[in-house]
């Protein structure tokens, strides 16, 4: 039977591996209960081809790869403790670039104290996608400025990550600091949570991102040590919204 005690923290997670790849180290420090929504988490529809990243994870057909993530996605939140709600959007090879209703459906249905975290959008257009249109649901719902967390190991390349100056580097930075200057021309933003990840911590992340085994060989092709202590995924940073002063004030 499911708890029906509403969550306390949302966590939006374009796909199944994001919340534990960007937050596997802070959850347990979040209010509980936390839930995390894979947005694009829905099955391909039926005779669709298996896209490339799917076929260079091993996957012979999309339904194949689907019901692997899902498996995966399931063992990972129970090892992070968290609760799990998974949307039908395909994921973007598969969805036809439909509108992401899903995320307005589920804002709606939690108390307004709950707290929501969405993804900064670090190079990845699925994930500003996700971040844009739950803040639009939340100030139509007069809902509290969600938090928003630095989506990994994209943000974490930044070379100056897990250090007290990379919000200042993210402010000049042409490669990794696009979607933190686009969010901060629109709100004000202070460091919520920052994380350098005890061995512990540490320990405990891994073993989640582990799970998402199908997805390794790929990630590290394009990101090098990924797993490694010393990589992209060693710290972890959240910020508060707020609203500017005046348009356009950085303050």
């Amino acid at each position: 039977m499911s708890d029906p005690t509403p969550p306390r923290t949302v966590i939006l997670s374009p796909h199944f591996d994001d919340a534990a790849l960007s937050l596997g180290g802070l959850i347990p420090i979040l209010p509980g209960p936390v839930t995390v929504v894979t947005v694009y988490g829905g099955a391909p529809a039926p005779g669709r081809p298996v896209s490339w990243w799917d076929s260079t994870c091993g996957f012979s057909t999309a339904a194949e790869a689907h019901g692997a993530r899902l498996a995966e996605d399931a063992r990972a939140c129970e090892l992070l403790g968290v609760r799990r709600v998974v949307l039908d959007h395909p994921d973007g090879p598969y969805g036809d670039g439909e509108e992401l209703t899903g995320i307005d459906a589920y804002l709606r249905t939690l108390p307004p104290e709950t707290t929501v975290l969405l993804p900064l959008g670090t190079n990845q257009h699925d994930h500003g996608k996700v971040r844009d249109r739950a803040l639009r649901v939340l100030a139509e719902l007069g809902a509290p400025l969600p938090l928003i967390y630095a989506d990994l190991p994209y943000t974490g390349h930044l070379p100056e990550w897990a250090t007290d100056g990379a919000d200042d580097a993210l402010c000049g930075n042409e490669t990794y600091g696009l979607a933190y200057q686009d969010v901060r021309h629109r709100y004000r933003t202070t460091v919520a949570y920052e994380l350098s990840l005890t061995d512990e911590q540490w320990a405990r992340k891994r073993a989640a991102v582990l799970s998402y085994a199908s997805q390794l060989a790929p990630l590290a092709a394009d990101h090098g040590s990924l797993a490694a202590r010393s990589g992209p995924l060693r710290a972890e940073r959240v910020w508060s919204l707020a609203p500017l002063a005046s348009p356009g004030d950085p303050s």
